[in-house]
């Protein structure tokens, strides 16, 4: 298994987004997962790769052209794809991982793991998402999650496909009991396909 792990370039203000990405990594590795992120050695992502390779653990980074030739890529990975733009970049991380974890960060964290979440909802991958909520970070965005749901511009479902937990272990727990609910726009003749499908499952068990 690999996860993708979304998160900032930056270490924040306090010392406590360092520590639990560097704890997540180490988390990750102990239990065998490999992670997948943006390569650099900078901020939390440079701390949540140094956390698994210190425990072990396989770190693959994928980082643009233009990034790694600023030198901030992470030179002690177990291995590091330069691809030629942001847009391979998100594919390739999407491609490799198995679930998205977004750990604090800024704009670009937060695009990336609401694309996967969009993608989620169209039923483009069936993958979880999740956000590990150190120190009540995520805590105003998911007072607008909650927001979209109250003002009619999301289901409840899809809101509730997001895992958020200040646990790393739940986390990692809840991803392993993740089941996407049913994709959005999705057709009568494909929910009656489904339905058909599990009626035969469970006639058959």
């Amino acid at each position: 298994m690999k996860l993708a792990v979304f998160c900032g370039s930056a270490s924040g203000d306090i010392p406590i987004y360092t520590e639990a990405a560097y704890a997540f990594g180490k988390l990750a590795a102990r239990r065998g997962i490999g992670l997948v992120y943006g390569g650099g050695h900078v901020g939390l992502m440079g701390a949540v790769a140094d956390g698994a390779l210190a425990a072990g653990g396989e770190v693959t980074g994928i980082m643009p052209t233009a990034l790694a030739e600023k030198e901030i890529a992470h030179t002690g990975l177990t291995r590091l794809e330069v691809v030629p733009d942001m847009h391979t970049r998100k594919t390739r991380m999407a491609e490799l991982a198995s679930g998205f974890v977004t750990l604090p960060g800024g704009a670009g964290t937060l695009e990336e793991i609401f694309e996967q979440w969009t993608w989620a909802q169209l039923g483009l991958h069936q993958k979880p998402c999740g956000f590990l909520n150190v120190a009540g970070y995520f805590d105003p965005l998911f007072e607008m999650i909650e927001r979209t749901v109250s003002a009619g511009f999301m289901k409840r479902d899809y809101a509730e496909m997001l895992v958020c937990t200040v646990d790393p272990d739940t986390l990692l727990e809840r991803f392993a009991r993740y089941r996407p609910p049913a994709q959005k726009w999705q057709s009568k003749s494909a929910e009656i396909k489904a339905q058909c499908m599990l009626e035969n499952q469970n006639n058959g068990s």
